[in-house]
């Protein structure tokens, strides 16, 4: 059909939710293709080192529609870079699936659906990426979770426990935790757990140490779980 409206996509699989507080669920996933931001750890470069192929939105309900009791996450590469991605997600929720975004916090979330559970970034300086933070953001965390609590949650990625610092202080200043589940994921093999668990433990700090369970269960395979 002419000018169906489409996306452009790098991977779609079925597998288990590996992150947030939906972590061990069954899950559809529809990676989209492209981003804008390099961070140093990415385990997605091929989002935007290959091209995506464009997929009609029909073609991408459908296959959704083949694992009906499934969550749906829509993660990237960074998703709200495509305008169709606002017509998926809202196409998604009237089909009254449970939706999860992923976006790396450098894109309004304005026109998230409130439906949809918005898991939103914040760069570390380990990332390389610390100022693509978009301050409005924050905010719009704000207005999400008085519309529907806990239809946002806030992750931070941690390459090392200078990241552990910056996030503690962007936590405590902002006062994160009374907004939103706030989550502290260690890039595999730069921070150690245990060093983790002991810095939240030390801290008191009321965040959630995350895990990529995908990555336990498939320590092997890098794409498509």
């Amino acid at each position: 059909m002419v000018n169906e409206p489409s996306l452009s996509i790098s991977e779609l699989f079925y597998s288990i939710q590996g992150e947030s507080t939906f972590a061990g669920l069954p899950c559809v996933f529809i990676r989209t293709a492209g981003c804008n931001l390099r961070c140093n750890y990415c385990d997605a470069a091929y989002t935007y080192e290959e091209a995506g192929r464009e997929m009609p939105l029909a073609e991408i309900l459908h296959y959704v529609e083949r694992y009906p009791q499934a969550l749906v996450e829509i993660t990237g590469g960074e998703p709200l870079l495509q305008q169709n991605v606002s017509s998926l997600m809202t196409s998604l929720v009237a089909r009254n699936r449970t939706v999860l975004l992923e976006t790396n916090g450098s894109q309004s979330l304005e026109s998230v659906p409130i439906e949809v559970h918005a898991i939103v970034d914040i760069k570390c300086p380990g990332s390389g990426m610390e100022s693509s933070w978009l301050a409005a953001n924050l905010q719009e965390v704000r207005n999400r979770a008085a519309a529907r609590p806990n239809s946002t949650e806030i992750k931070f990625v941690l390459r090392d426990m200078q990241d552990y610092q910056f996030a503690r202080s962007f936590v405590r200043e902002q006062a994160l935790y009374e907004v939103a589940p706030v989550l502290f994921s260690p890039v595999r093999d730069t921070l150690p757990l245990l060093l983790l668990a002991q810095a939240i433990l030390g801290d008191e700090l009321p965040v959630r140490l995350q895990l990529q369970l995908h990555t336990v269960i498939w320590p092997t395979v890098a794409r498509g779980v």
